[in-house]
This record gives structure tokens, sequence and C-alpha cells, in this order.
């Protein structure tokens, strides 16, 4: 039995990630609102009782906007760090603080949900803290790393043992320093715990491609600094000077910014 992915939104206005198999699935983030997340997934034959769990990343308002209804409403685990919990806590964008529904997790130490062995790493970004996370399935190893300041040693690892890989690519950094955005802004998001540009997600995927990579969906692309064709051009184009051929090698995507993705089945 394979594993389903969709990406239910994926962009600075919310980000949502499902991964499941014909029974049941967990939720990566919660950051778009309670009727778009569920008619998402009833169009896709997921139903919300299917969701064994919400792992969140980190405590930013376009990834936790639901967190509260889903935990305290209808009973869904919520795991996080306990920094980014404390962040939760703090933060206006949650309706319903998490009681009942508090699962406090560890860097580096997995966590079993039915056959999910799920995995959260350290991820450098401006917030209270923020993790990326591995999920193992049967054969399969999937791993999400968005939000990623820079690619260290830590998310690098993580990057380099994925079968199936959701990774940021933000911002062209030309777009971004020829762009309206302030200085400061401009400063922060580059600065090496802001965001990741395209350029060094496909230089990295590039250098340190293996064919036990299969797929590539690039996520959390900028409206005002990226396009999603550029984007993909410039992983195309970067991992062709090595003669890794995309859709024979390995498969690449761009996840949209606001809508949820086709239903991908991984075997």
């Amino acid at each position: 039995m394979g594993l389903k992915f969709l990406s239910l939104a994926s962009g600075s206005s919310g980000n949502c990630y499902y991964l499941g198999t014909d029974e049941y699935g967990i939720l990566m983030d919660a950051g778009i609102g309670m009727r778009t997340m569920k008619k998402a997934l009833k169009d896709n034959g997921i139903g919300l009782e299917q969701i064994m769990a919400v792992f969140i990343t980190h405590d930013h308002a376009d990834h936790i906007k639901s967190v509260g209804g889903l935990g305290e409403k209808y009973g869904i685990p919520v795991y996080a760090t306990q920094k980014v919990h404390a962040g939760l806590d703090n933060s206006k964008y949650i309706d319903e603080k998490l009681s009942l529904s508090r699962r406090i997790i560890e860097k580096e130490e997995p966590v079993q949900i039915k056959d999910f062995k799920i995995t959260a790493f350290g991820i450098p970004h401006d917030a209270s803290d923020c993790v990326g996370y591995m999920v193992v399935y049967k054969h399969h190893k999937w791993v999400l790393a968005t939000d990623v300041g820079h690619i260290n040693d830590t998310v690098g690892e993580y990057i380099r043992m994925a079968n199936h890989l959701v990774v940021e690519a933000n911002y062209d950094r030309e777009m971004l320093q020829c762009g309206n955005y302030s200085f400061p802004l401009k400063k922060r998001i580059s600065n090496g715990n802001g965001h990741l540009c395209n350029s060094e997600i496909a230089e990295f995927l590039a250098a340190n491609f293996d064919l036990h990579l299969r797929n590539i969906w690039l996520c959390h692309l900028s409206k005002e600094n990226n396009h999603p064709e550029l984007a993909y051009k410039t992983v195309e184009m970067e991992m062709g000077k090595y003669g890794i051929r995309i859709g024979k090698d390995v498969n690449l995507n761009v996840l949209k910014r606001s809508t949820p993705s086709e239903l991908f089945l991984l075997e």
C-alpha cells in the first residue's frame, strides 16, 4: 500500500499538507481555515475522522490558523516542540488554546502514529522554534523542510535521506532585491534565518542528488518575489548541469500557494 500526499495550501497566506494511507493520515501545519481544509480533504475522499494527528513546524500565523479547532473541537492530537507550544499559547491567531490535545515532542526523537514514524528536526528560522519533519512508512521516507533560513548540516542530512521531498523555494534573489519590499524586510528574508531562495535549494539538490530521491515538491513560494515557472526552471537547469533529468531521474512539481494540489500517489 502506497502513500497519498496532498498540499492543501503552500504560501504566506496559509500552509497545510496531508500525508496518509487509504485508512488514516496526518496533517503538517494547519494554516488555513477549517471550512477550506475540510472541503479540500473531502474533495479527495479524505474525512477529518481519518486525521490521527497534526504536526506543527512553527508558530507563525500562516501555519497555525486552525490548530485550536482541530485540537480542541475535533480532539485531534497536536504535536509540537515545547517552544512551539509556548508560542501557540501566546499567539493571537488561534481562537482556541490547546489543552487536552497538546502533545510535546523533542527534536530527533521519533513519534509513532500507527505505521508512521515521525521525526522532527531543527530548522533555522526566525520563529520561537522551527522544525521540519521526516515520516517513515514502509520503504518511504517523506521529508518536509519549509521556512528554511539556510541549509545547515541537520537540514541537509534529512534532505539527503528523502525519497519524497517537500522543500522551500521561497524567492528569486534578483526579484527580491529589485522588488518593492523595504530594506529591513529584504534583509529579514535573506539573512540566513528567513527563507530559502530558488538558487540555494537548486544548487544543494543538484550537488547532493541520489537516485533514491524520487519526488521533489517546491513549496512556500512568495507571491511577490517568485514565479512557479521560475522556481521550476532554476532547479531544472541546475540539476541539468549534473546530468540529472527532470521527469526521468526525479519528478519535480511546484505546489500552489493558496489552492490544493492534485492528490499524489507515492508507490
